[in-house]
């Protein structure tokens, strides 16, 4: 039994000081897990659930409590995380242009896009797709109500010159 116990903290001392990447196998980022430092203030949303995390300047991620201002980084994983933009109250990003840069050479990135046309009326989806490890440069949508990120991507706002 004490053979066991021994083993048991040999595994949990390498797992601590070892940690796998935050995104490993899809799962996606979890709270108090590692991020990079080049993450720091990129924000994620967690799957099913809905909540969002924020890569700290710790180099750990946290949950984001209540509202926020529209964020400029986003991480997709996975299947995607879904967004609001400026068509819903308290949108999560800004309308205007962006590049999805693959985090693997494998990764596709790509976005779904749905906007608001009037009161109850939503357009069409405009579908983004991007191409083996390259990056993707898109619109976000004026009037966006959803978009989802897909891909193991990380999505940038692109700043106008002078303002970078």
């Amino acid at each position: 039994m004490r053979r066991y116990g021994v083993l048991m903290a040999v595994a949990a001392a390498a797992l601590a000081l070892n940690p796998a990447p935050a995104h490993a196998d899809g799962l996606g980022p979890q709270p108090g897990a590692p991020c990079p430092a080049d993450f720091t203030d990129v924000m994620t949303r967690l799957p099913d659930v809905g909540d969002f995390l924020v890569c700290q300047a710790s180099g750990m991620w946290a949950p984001v409590l209540g509202p926020f201002d529209p964020a400029g980084r986003w991480l997709s994983y996975g299947a995607g995380i879904t967004l609001h933009g400026q068509g819903f109250r308290n949108p999560n990003l800004r309308s205007g242009q962006w590049t999805a840069a693959p985090l693997d050479p494998s990764a596709v990135c790509s976005a779904d896009q749905v906007t608001v046309i009037g009161p109850g009326e939503l357009a069409p989806v405009v579908h983004s797709p991007g191409e083996v490890g390259q990056p993707l440069h898109l619109e976000v949508l004026p009037k966006l109500f959803t978009i989802t990120m897909n891909g193991d991507c990380l999505w940038s706002e692109d700043q106008p010159p002078g303002l970078g």
